[in-house]
């Protein structure tokens, strides 16, 4: 399998994921189960959906554009993103959100470091309070530019994450995705690609301004281990009870972890799993198939179901994962 087959399916696994947690986002798992049944395909969003309200079957949110934003950026940037300009392209996104009457905006994090940017607080100091996922449901196109070398790698996560997520806690969680995705892609089996998301994920816990809340490097090893040979119910419990789907990093990104740990051969099964669990269900959902995406492939995942979502929202992935892994290659012979 080709570097650009596993890069393409990173993308098209994380815009498979968001897809299916769309219609289930900020819903109770009681409640999911209640409107939709068992989520095992692209559904429409209930007209009540707290989110997003009616959309169409196959439809991506903020998971997915922003990270379609991010890599245009940083191809456009030749691997750099001044933080200003990601700034401005973040709040033009939610702007062109509002004016299509969308409820899915910037997260809280991103919304809050933003906020303070335009009061005039310095690029190095406004994220410092953000400890949500949000950069790690935006790092994919990071992990497809960058080899997995962890130094290097934190480098360049710690540098996407800066203006919103500069703490302990949003950049060990982004390193963590980040690593388990730039692993898959060089190859590495899903064992070896989630060790080194813990590696990543201890090393990041030092970045940014501490954050108190639980350690998320210890928190996946804790969760590996649990998840392992657990049948879906009982998986699901683990997940959603205990591990947790918040937009807090230290959980939805264990989560999505566990997940790829417990059901990494049956990538769907996994992403229909997590849109079903309740909570953030559509960003677990995304990093989970970010990184499942990476070990398989876009020729190892559904194909009906990829395609559904690629026309529904009209994307294109070839040309952004093409941009990014020239900058991956460039980096790799030390560019």
């Amino acid at each position: 399998m080709s570097a650009r087959d596993r890069a393409l399916g990173a993308f098209a696994g994380l815009a498979l994921g968001d897809a299916l947690g769309m219609p289930t986002q900020s819903m109770s798992r009681a409640e999911i189960a209640r409107r939709y049944g068992t989520v095992d395909r692209l559904l429409d969003a209930v007209p009540d959906q707290p989110i997003a309200p009616g959309m169409p079957a196959g439809s991506i949110t903020d998971d997915t554009e922003q990270a379609l934003l991010l890599a245009r950026l940083l191809v456009d940037g030749g691997g750099r993103v001044e933080p200003l300009v990601f700034a401005k392209a973040l709040l033009d996104w939610e702007a062109d959100m509002i004016r299509r009457g969308s409820a899915d905006l910037l997260g809280p994090s991103t919304k809050r470091a933003l906020d303070l940017l335009q009061a005039g607080v310095p690029p190095e100091e406004a994220g410092r309070g953000g400890s949500t996922n949000g950069a790690a449901m935006r790092i994919t196109p990071v992990a497809i530019a960058t080899p997995p070398a962890l130094d290097p790698l934190l480098g360049a996560v710690t540098a996407a994450s800066l203006i919103t997520h500069n703490s302990s806690l949003g950049i060990a969680g982004a390193a963590a995705v980040a690593a388990a995705v730039s692993a898959g892609i060089d190859g590495a089996p899903l064992g070896e690609a989630l060790d080194h998301a813990e590696r990543a994920a201890a090393a990041g816990a030092h970045c940014g301004q501490w954050t108190e809340g639980g350690d998320i490097a210890a928190r996946i090893r804790w969760a590996r281990g649990w998840v392992r040979g657990v049948g879906p119910e009982a998986l699901a419990d683990a997940v959603y009870e205990v591990v947790g789907t918040s937009v807090a990093a230290q959980e939805s990104v264990v989560a999505a972890l566990a997940l790829a740990e417990a059901l990494g051969e049956r990538p769907f099964d996994a992403l229909a799993l997590a849109a079903g669990l309740g909570g953030d269900t559509d960003t677990v959902a995304a990093m989970c198939g970010a990184i499942l995406g990476a070990q398989h492939g876009l020729s190892g995942l559904p194909a009906e179901e990829v395609a559904a979502v690629v026309e529904v929202n009209g994307l294109d992935f070839g040309p952004v994962v093409d941009g990014l892994l020239e900058l991956r290659e460039g980096k790799s012979h030390g560019d």
